[in-house]
């Protein structure tokens, strides 16, 4: 069994994988970057829902089988779906 840090395969992809977290870290940490453990969820989360390239799919859907449904668009759907059915705030609840 082979240990990562003497597996240069698998050395060149962590490589890989921390420089292009880096790239992000850097677009969404302030100017001092002391918050940077503070975007690290932010940044990673961008990483697993962006469609890769050479895969044509995104991280997320290669571990859950689906594509990610964000938040905004749970909601922004549930104000489309109740203004379309013109629902008053009691059918609603």
């Amino acid at each position: 069994m082979s240990s990562t840090a003497y597996y240069l395969t698998a050395n060149g992809l962590a490589e890989a994988f921390n420089k292009t977290i880096g790239k992000l870290l850097k677009k969404f940490i302030s100017k001092s970057q002391l918050d940077w453990d503070d975007k690290l969820g932010e940044s990673l989360w961008a990483y697993r829902i962006t469609v890769r390239t050479p895969t044509k799919v995104t991280p997320f859907s290669l571990v859950y089988g689906y594509e990610a449904v964000l938040p905004l668009e749970i909601q922004i759907s549930s104000m489309c779906v109740a203004l379309t059915t013109e629902m008053t705030d009691e059918e609603k609840h």
